[in-house]
């Protein structure tokens, strides 16, 4: 299985345009320990030929001219692209939807959820029906992915509900402490070979290590994993925002409750950091919280990161 980090960073890219940070001063200055970042997404192929993305970043027409194996080749429209499967609908994940709209044959999946929340804004309505067909996945299901054609792209996902919150824009502060939060609004995926082997998890968004996440993941050759914030106040802290990691539904690399702390005894082979917000210092390689986080056996994921299990 062939997988290629197309973005690494969280909503907004890094350096964010509108972030003045110490950590985007960096990145702008062209310090080599701070290279810049696309919103987050990867890309996932069996063959090395047929190529699924999950999630659609806002940058996406940079990724795809970024990483040859996205360029068309042969007819002349054509794609190497056959499906996009969806982890949420957080803005930096579907508005790049909006860069695949050319009338170009792939199947689009998400949980119901999403798919409803796409089919309710009519601006997706620009993904042509003839040629994207939205093809709902229930969770814990087994599906195989296929392209447009029925054809079989030679890997399974199963998507499972982890914590989190439904996305930013379509909050409702009538509905409680989680906003109108459902199971399917935030969803990992377990990715399998075309014979249900497990190959790797994907896990962008989390809110919390529960035991049952830690026993599924457990044992894995392979895991993405939510990297937003390294503590839950560092937006405040710095002051450039006003919410913790917890309020934006994603827990944090550090402390007690973080992902070093739940994942430091377990026996996942490479552990992979994915969504990393412009503000964490393990963006940057000559940090102290950098060599924690590799210390403790994690690797920080980079735009254009090839990956093989």
């Amino acid at each position: 299985m062939h997988i290629v980090v197309l973005g690494s960073a969280a909503g907004g890219g890094y350096p964010q345009w509108n972030c003045n940070h110490p950590n985007s001063r960096r990145a702008r200055n062209g310090d080599p320990a701070a290279p810049m970042r696309t919103q987050s997404s990867i890309a996932v192929s069996a063959d090395g030929e047929r190529w699924v993305l999950f999630n659609a970043s806002p940058d996406l027409r940079q990724q795809i001219n970024s990483n040859a194996v996205l360029h068309p080749h042969g007819a002349l429209r054509t794609s190497p692209i056959k499906a996009v499967v969806l982890t949420n609908a957080d803005v930096d994940h579907v508005t790049g939807l909006l860069t695949l709209r050319e009338s170009q044959a792939f199947n689009l999946y998400a949980t119901p959820r999403v798919q409803q929340v796409l089919a309710g804004n009519s601006i997706f309505n620009v993904l042509n029906p003839k040629f994207v067909q939205r093809v709902p996945m229930p969770l814990n299901e087994v599906l195989a992915v296929r392209d447009a054609s029925g054809a079989e792209l030679g890997f399974q996902v199963v998507p499972f509900a982890v914590p989190g919150k439904v996305a930013l824009w379509l909050e409702d502060a009538f509905k409680g402490d989680n906003f109108g939060s459902v199971d399917e609004d935030t969803i990992a995926l377990e990715v399998r070979d075309a014979n249900g082997i497990p190959q790797f998890f994907y896990v962008p968004g989390c809110a919390r290590m529960t035991p049952e996440l830690a026993a599924r993941i457990d044992g894995a050759e392979l895991i993405f994993f939510d990297g937003t914030l390294y503590v839950d106040d560092e937006m405040i802290r710095d002051g450039v925002g006003v919410k913790t990691g917890e309020r934006m539904g994603h827990m944090s690399v550090s402390g007690a409750e973080g992902t070093m702390a739940a994942l430091r005894d377990s026996n996942v082979r490479r552990k992979v950091f994915i969504h990393i917000n412009t503000t964490n210092p393990i963006l940057i390689a000559d940090t102290p919280e950098r060599k924690a986080v590799e210390d403790n056996g994690w690797e920080v994921s980079f735009d254009g990161m090839q990956l093989e299990v």
